[in-house]
């Protein structure tokens, strides 16, 4: 395999990064099945003994392509980390939300679904910053007059989250153009918002909503980052 890196002077944050990205490549192209501390070190332009320095197994490796996939869900779906705070459900697009994860979910299938898949299999899913906000923020939602009775919070969060993952598998966006996928991500979109009205979300306060569905629009694709609130 073509080493993508050259040797780098010592610098074990720097080093540390080069590996992720080697693994990131790698499980996007191969899944987690195929992926090796081997392979990564030839694509990163490290010694294996160094790949095995930043991280002892390939689960571990795993683990930290997870954390990363995590951290730019966050800042792609609902903005800055160090900066969002806790917002009020008045304050969050649910439409414009549910776009944005959406897409992002289409232009990174492998990724995201290695994600979902290390946080089911999780014995403190709390720990993951998008999981406790995506959750966070169906909870506050479910506490106001916005929603319907009865939300099972965790599941609803659960199965949003898979259905969103798990349809670029099924729709086989990797061959696809990058307008055909966005298509195909506004369809899961449309669709969830959808079930949600007629499921947890309360039609008569979210108008706008309800008008899209009648009419199907499709929205204009969301820019890579969301506007600051």
């Amino acid at each position: 395999m073509t080493q993508t890196r050259t040797r780098r002077s010592r610098d074990p944050a720097a080093t540390r990064e080069v590996i992720l990205e080697a693994a990131r490549a790698l499980l996007a192209k191969d899944g987690p099945e195929g992926i090796s501390l081997s392979e990564v070190a030839t694509l990163a332009g490290v010694n294996r003994g160094t790949a095995y320095q930043h991280f002892e197994t390939r689960e571990k490796l795993i683990a930290a392509t997870a954390e990363w996939v995590s951290d730019r869900m966050f800042r792609a779906v609902f903005g800055d980390p160090e900066t969002i705070g806790e917002r009020r459900v008045e304050q969050v697009d649910i439409a414009d939300t549910t776009d944005r994860l959406a897409i992002f979910a289409m232009e990174n299938p492998e990724l995201c679904r290695i994600w979902l898949l290390q946080l089911l299999a999780s014995p403190d899913p709390m720990a993951d910053p998008f999981w406790r906000e995506y959750e966070g923020s169906l909870q506050r939602f479910a506490e106001t007059d916005l929603a319907e009775d009865g939300i099972d919070v965790e599941v609803l969060s659960v199965m949003m989250l898979s259905g969103a993952f798990l349809w670029p598998v099924w729709a086989q966006s990797h061959g696809r153009p990058d307008q055909e996928r966005r298509d195909l991500a506004r369809r899961v979109a449309q669709e969830s918002l959808r079930l949600c009205m007629y499921g947890s979300m309360r039609a008569d306060r979210f108008p706008g909503i309800a008008d899209r569905l009648r009419k199907g629009l499709t929205p204009t694709a969301p820019s890579s980052s969301p506007k600051k609130e």
